[in-house]
């Protein structure tokens, strides 16, 4: 899924001509701490809650408040992995996104993307979830497969925890079964180091409840 694949129109640009307050109001009516600001259709930054808070007079245009802004933002064809990156990197609640030739066409927020990757195939078909750590130099994901779908069974999607003052790392699975008993075992006959498993219907039930509040705290 590319970055142009996750512009959502529901939340609009400001203008450079726009004043302080016009920003804090559609911050607080939009759920998001920043927003993107435009100048005759030119993308010119990101301005945020937190710096519009550290001003005393919000009546006057952003243009005359800031002289320069932050100018964090994703290419159309970037992967939906390098925009969750910039969004981290920057600490953003939403990131413009630009054409080839950094024309401003759209942005996307955290509850959109949350929102997208939830109702991907890989987190709502019914599975179980198992979590290996192992030492980075152990790391292998044919080895892990092999072992996986030698108990008939499919790794739906996974992924990789570390943590750069460790030698080790936590390879989370997503396994398309919730009997993970037997799989389980395999992994402890190669001396795999179990850290979490999620199954039947305490996986189920967790996992709806997980989903339930994290939807409702991005809705509050």
């Amino acid at each position: 899924m590319r970055a142009i694949d996750l512009i959502t129109d529901e939340i609009p640009p400001l203008k450079y001509t726009d004043s302080g307050e016009k920003a804090l109001s559609w911050m607080e009516e939009f759920k998001v701490s920043h927003l993107p600001v435009l100048k005759s259709g030119n993308f010119v930054g990101v301005i945020s809650e937190a710096d519009l808070l550290d001003q005393v007079d919000l009546d006057l245009t952003l243009d005359k408040l800031f002289q320069h802004l932050p100018q964090p933002f994703a290419y159309a064809g970037e992967h939906i992995y390098q925009v969750l990156a910039r969004i981290a990197e920057f600490k953003l609640s939403l990131i413009p996104i630009l054409d080839q030739e950094e024309k401003y066409i759209g942005c996307t927020g955290v509850h959109h993307l949350l929102t997208l990757i939830a109702n991907t195939g890989s987190i709502k078909e019914n599975g179980g979830i198992l979590v290996l750590e192992m030492a980075r130099t152990d790391y292998s994901m044919a080895q892990i497969a092999q072992i996986v779908e030698g108990n008939d069974a499919k790794i739906l999607s996974s992924y990789i925890m570390s943590s750069p003052d460790s030698t080790n790392i936590e390879v989370t699975l997503k396994i398309n079964t919730i009997e993970l008993d037997r799989i389980i075992r395999s992994f402890e006959r190669y001396e795999y180091i179990i850290k979490a498993s999620f199954q039947k219907s305490q996986y189920s039930e967790d996992l709806k409840f997980r989903y339930d509040a994290l939807m409702n705290y991005l809705n509050f």
